[in-house]
């Protein structure tokens, strides 16, 4: 049993994309299932043409009509004999924290940048919550089909700005806007490609020798050739054990609309992700991946496909084999559960799935008690580190505006604070009837009233407050602050007390006039960095 374990995790790339919005990253989802073998339908992008199919992975009508990613979405193919899985993730700041939950289930990350705008300053913390976790980073230029910056200024910015030097692995023939192919650096081989009717179909490629590209290619073939001499001489060169480390990100460089070097990436992520290793737990030890079954909670959904109307805890599986079934520990509470109704998801789509290893995600439906962050296992308890919480920048108060549809929207807010939409707040003379919703962004807060109305009925009205930052605190902090003007503790669901400061110079003073007063930052660079 446990020779099969180790042979199937060893199997298993499960890795997580991230960008900006508008980058590509969907799109590059679409293909890396195109050319998976898992789409026999066009592959589309979300803004493509009307009358296409839309993105399997942004399955939300909100992301359809909006044309970004607002929620993850977990997607398994095969390749070369390894099963992928994929986790796409929200590409807008305002749902760093969805991301920052996905990745904790992820063994590595790629960075999608668009090659005209590199990284961008309101998406930066993506990028460096994967630097602080020291999760291997692999890098897609994208859209070198149409004009953009220098290469090598891309890569300067890379290196600057999120403090990892990029190990070009494929590298263009031809500047942005004017792409032929590119140079697998490890073998030296020139891939020239040729486009596909709006890249619905893999793109044909052809092997060039140096000598036919020299002549073929001119000016675009030589100085590809004195950048890559820079490079080596730069010691720019791919490092698996750095990569692994979290120092260096291989880079790659292509065009995911048109699939140019789609594929050279999706061979680069089966070489260099690494496979599923032992984890390590809360008290600090590590389970083993041949240990009796165990995992955690990293995402809750609900209402992925309306014709269903259920709810859905993704688990990342650490150790052992699952089978449908099986009767684990829910650890937080200490009771059975049963795993009759495992999915495996993709997309909006479904389908039981009898048997996983560590590495897959597995999707337990009407799973009504677990949460984010809870750990199950069949035997020798466990218990995995907690997913921390960020700390929320936005507050508004919501109302019902038909008070008949009360129950909806009590149900409606539960299920959205469950999954982690917002974080739910509530004052003790206002409760469940009014209560404050705390987000990172403020997109987060279009989310809850879409979702209300169209999932649950109940339209609501969402009234911004004036606080600006919150703190931690305790019971006695409660009270000493209760009274203080321009200053609410809220209670979160999980029974954590919040104070709520209207001005960030208010929270100064109180923190150096009463420093025994308990006020702590929900999430800590080392919390990140566990």
């Amino acid at each position: 049993m446990s020779a099969d374990i180790a042979v199937q995790a060893k199997r298993r790339r499960t890795f997580a994309i991230i960008s900006h919005p508008d980058a590509g990253k969907t799109t590059l989802t679409e293909k890396f299932l195109l050319y998976g073998g898992a789409l026999t339908q066009e592959a589309g992008a979300v803004k493509a043409r009307a009358e296409r199919r839309s993105a399997t992975s942004d399955w939300m009508a909100l992301e359809q009509q909006r044309g970004i990613s607002i929620t993850s979405t977990v997607l398994q193919f095969s390749y070369r004999d390894c099963v992928v899985n994929l986790l796409d993730t929200p590409g807008h700041r305002d749902f760093s924290e969805d991301t920052y939950r996905v990745l904790t289930a992820a063994d590595a990350a790629v960075m999608v940048l668009d090659a005209a705008k590199g990284i961008e300053p309101q998406t930066l913390k993506l990028f460096e919550v994967c630097r602080d976790r020291g999760l291997p980073l692999l890098t897609f230029i994208n859209k070198w089909d149409r004009p953009g910056r220098d290469g090598l200024e891309l890569l300067d910015e890379i290196e600057s700005m999120i403090g990892v030097q990029p190990t070009p692995v494929t590298w263009p023939v031809g500047f942005a806007g004017d792409f032929r192919g590119v140079v697998d650096r490890r073998t030296g081989e020139y891939t020239r490609y040729t486009r596909t009717a709006r890249g619905s179909t893999i793109a044909p490629e052809e092997l060039i020798d140096a000598d036919r590209a020299a002549a073929e290619e001119g000016d675009a073939w030589s100085t590809a050739v004195d950048e890559m001499e820079l490079f080596g001489a730069t010691g720019q060169d791919l490092d698996v054990e750095s990569f692994l480390a979290g120092k260096t990100t291989p880079t790659f460089v292509g065009s995911a609309m048109t699939n140019f070097g789609v594929g050279k990436l999706l061979d680069g992520v089966i070489d260099l992700v690494p496979p599923p290793g032992p984890r390590p737990s809360q008290d600090g030890s590590v389970r083993s991946l041949d240990a009796p079954f165990a995992g955690f909670v990293f995402k809750v959904a609900a209402n992925m496909d309306p014709s269903h109307r259920d709810r859905i805890a993704f688990i990342r599986v650490c150790s052992g084999r699952f089978e449908r079934g099986m009767v684990v520990t829910h650890q937080r509470t200490g009771k059975p559960f049963a795993t009759k109704y495992a999915h495996q998801v993709f997309g909006q789509d479904r389908e039981t799935v009898e048997e996983a290893f560590p590495g897959d995600v597995v999707g337990l439906v009407n799973a009504g008690d677990v949460r984010v962050g809870d750990s199950l296992y069949e035997a020798d308890p466990v218990t995995f580190p907690r997913i921390p919480s960020f700390a929320p920048e936005h507050f508004s108060i919501a109302r019902v505006r038909d008070t008949g549809r009360y129950k909806q929207f009590r149900k409606g807010i539960a299920q959205l604070d469950e999954e982690g939409v917002v974080q739910v707040l509530r004052a003790p003379d206002t409760g469940d009837q009014a209560p404050v919703l705390a987000a990172v962004g403020p997109m987060q807060f279009e989310v809850v009233a879409y979702r209300l109305e169209n999932e649950f009925g109940a339209t609501v009205e969402l009234t911004p407050t004036a606080y600006r930052v919150c703190r931690r605190t305790d019971a006695a902090g409660r009270d000493r602050l209760r009274g203080m003007r321009g200053v609410d503790v809220l209670e979160r669901s999980d029974g954590t007390l919040l104070a709520l400061f209207e001005s960030s110079y208010w929270l100064d003073r109180l923190v150096a006039e009463e420093p025994d007063l308990c006020l702590e930052k929900l999430v800590a660079e080392g919390e990140l960095r566990q």
